[in-house]
């Protein structure tokens, strides 16, 4: 099963995959997008790449876990990148991805003017590593199921 994951924000989507030969979250790219509606378009492309059977976004929700206008866009975008791909869409919390990304490439020795290039995949990747750690068996099970 491979599953993406994707880091959404309104001039940046970082891109993560797990695919089913390795079995390990792999930060892929961030791409400056100028639209939503690029935004959707540069996700399905990807999503049809690598094959996708699953995409993970991060939700950008408020520090008390509420959901403002930022997690309201997401949304948007995943409702639609799910209709136009035909793939399941799962929401993950992604509070503090961005602070955590930047931590990791600050050890990795990634000057502060370099890390844009880096941020938003390393936040898809973070994103991506802790669904597969708390939430995919959920998932997994789910379709099992045939829930």
């Amino acid at each position: 099963m491979n599953i993406v994951g994707i880091d959404y924000g309104d001039r940046y989507l970082g891109f993560a995959i797990c695919d089913s030969e390795i079995n390990v979250p792999v930060p892929v790219k961030s791409i400056k997008i100028k639209s939503m509606k690029e935004a959707i378009s540069v996700s399905e492309e990807f999503c049809k790449e690598r094959n996708a059977h699953l995409i993970v976004i991060g939700l950008p929700l408020n520090v008390d876990g509420t959901e403002g206008e930022r997690a309201s866009k997401t949304r948007s975008f995943g409702k639609v990148l799910g209709k136009i791909t035909g793939i399941n869409i799962v929401y993950f919390d992604e509070r503090y991805s961005t602070l955590e990304a930047k931590e990791y490439l600050k050890e990795g020795g990634i000057k502060p003017r370099e890390m844009k290039k880096y941020t938003d995949k390393m936040s898809a990747h973070i994103i991506l590593c802790d669904f597969m750690n708390n939430e995919f068996k959920k998932h997994i099970g789910d379709n099992n199921n045939g829930n």
